[in-house]
């Protein structure tokens, strides 16, 4: 099955509105270029506020269903897609989550997953905001198949696209905040985005699944003035069930694009890589411990 999947890579700024009609606007020229599943990138609504710690940032936080799931239903009810959200997630007070939402092609929700695993780093501060996500590694079915749907640091994780796979994934995405500090030298920039693009090809490979990984782009200034801010690398890009590049996006540009990934690939490759089929699941019961003293 050949599905038509865009990508929607795209710069911030505190102004919500514009935000979102910038969202809309990748999402419709997606659909013009024939796409029937679209991707955003990671909290796409504004800017990547972790990188203070702010009481006050909470007041951003949405509800599901909420105005962002109310207005994006309504775009994917009359383009007729599926779309990827990802939004930061009031589930009630002092419980939120960064929660990437399945909208079907009538607009309803089709299925959410919370962000499992969550940083907190220097101009990361993700663990002042987000409560781990509580909903497993379950994909999501929709009417273009099931969708194995992680969050930005789930991507450094291969359990976690295991489990989704093992689960019957069809495709793997990850929607996506991530750069550089702006004052790390350049070799220590390129190992940070070698190593990121390394691991989702692994994921990719050792599933034989394809993977999608869409990134934020542009330069967002901390607030604090503590880090030099962060240049988001872009480089959203496709991957096939081999590893092998499908498509990827410029570092520094906005970019829309839509990319034909085959899922039917995914049984071919399988066939002559049989990784699963190879499991020792006997031996394997260690993993669940912290570490192995």
């Amino acid at each position: 099955m050949q599905l038509p999947i865009g990508i929607v890579q795209q710069s911030n700024t505190g102004d919500r509105t514009a935000n979102i009609e910038k969202s809309a606007a990748g999402i419709r020229r997606c659909k013009e270029m024939g796409a029937e599943l679209v991707v955003l990138q990671e909290l796409h609504t504004g800017l990547y506020f972790c990188q203070i710690e702010s009481t006050e940032v909470f007041d951003q936080a949405e509800p599901i269903p909420g105005p962002s799931t109310e207005y994006f239903g309504a775009l994917a009810r009359e383009l007729d897609l599926v779309l990827v959200l990802s939004l930061f997630e009031s589930r009630a007070p002092g419980i939120c989550h960064n929660t990437a939402v399945v909208i079907e092609r009538d607009g309803s929700i089709a299925g959410r997953y919370r962000k499992m695993h969550i940083p907190d780093d220097p101009a990361y501060y993700e663990k002042f905001y987000f409560t781990p996500g509580d909903l497993g590694f379950k994909p999501v079915q929709t009417s273009v198949g099931k969708l194995g749907v992680l969050v930005c640091w789930d991507q450094w994780y291969p359990e976690a696209a295991r489990l989704m796979a093992l689960a019957g994934a069809e495709v793997l995405i990850y929607p996506t905040a991530i750069g550089y500090e702006s004052t790390d030298p350049q070799a220590e920039q390129e190992r940070q985005r070698d190593a990121w693009i390394i691991s989702q090809r692994g994921h990719a490979v050792y599933n034989g699944l394809p993977v999608v990984a869409v990134n934020r782009t542009g330069y967002e200034p901390d607030p604090s003035g503590v880090t030099g801010g962060i240049r988001f690398w872009g480089s959203s890009f496709v991957a096939g069930p081999q590893g092998e590049y499908l498509y990827q996006s410029p570092r520094d540009e906005e970019d829309v694009n839509v990319v034909m990934v085959d899922k039917k690939r995914t049984a071919d490759v399988r066939r002559i890589w049989p990784f699963f089929r190879d499991r020792r699941i006997d031996a394997y019961g260690d993993l669940t411990r912290r570490y192995i003293d």
